[in-house]
């Protein structure tokens, strides 16, 4: 099948079977959201990958009770940087320099504007920079799941805070952004399963600038 079909075909599932999803799918998944781009190419966050019953029960309480949480294969937490520093950009284009066999101080003029960049603009922004990164390697790994015929569910409705303290996150320099449940639909229990798939007319959501 196509992308575009393997789109057609996704949904966000709202009940899915328990069913665990074979580890090759997951991994492929997971490949996918670490092959995605981001900004500077600094992957500003990380991928917690849960399949612990006793902790996916306390992550649905604090996810508005979606079943979806204690009922998938595997739950994914994105959490992105609490903010940019020059220890950890550093230690990301210091890898890269290592991998690609060049000298760590050929970053170096960059590297430093970019922090001249982000530091005046604060915390907060920086933090939001780091989750709008995490969000595209979401997106990669919704894709990849539609492609392996995996389910996936995004979930923003969750209390932020308070996964950060199931996960041990506090004083980690990371927070988490984003949820994502990987499993199979219960196509028997799920209203949303065989409802027609809608999105914005093609006139609507494109303007062509020639």
């Amino acid at each position: 099948m196509s992308l575009l079909e393997d789109l057609q075909w996704r949904y966000a599932a709202k009940k899915m079977n328990g069913e665990q999803i074979p580890q090759e799918k997951l991994d492929y998944i997971l490949e996918a959201a670490r092959l995605a781009p981001s900004s500077s190419g600094l992957q500003p966050y990380k991928v917690f990958v849960i399949s612990n019953r006793e902790l996916l029960a306390k992550i649905k309480d604090v996810a508005w009770g979606q079943s979806q949480v204690i009922d998938c294969s595997h739950l994914l937490v994105f959490a992105a940087w609490d903010g940019y520093s020059d220890e950890r950009v550093s230690e990301v284009f210091n890898y890269t320099m290592d991998e690609r066999g060049l000298p760590h101080s050929t970053m170096d003029d960059y590297k430093n504007n970019i922090l001249g960049l982000y530091e005046p603009l604060g915390k907060e922004w920086q933090a939001d920079h780091a989750a709008k990164q995490s969000y595209i390697s979401f997106a990669m790994a919704i894709a990849a799941a539609a492609e392996q015929k995996v389910d996936a569910t995004p979930i923003e409705g969750f209390l932020p805070p308070k996964v950060d303290e199931l996960l041990n996150l506090e004083n980690s320099g990371y927070k988490s952004t984003l949820l994502l449940t990987l499993g199979y639909r219960d196509a028997d229990n799920d209203w949303l399963v065989n409802m027609k798939k809608v999105r914005t007319p093609k006139e609507d959501f494109i303007t062509e600038i020639k």
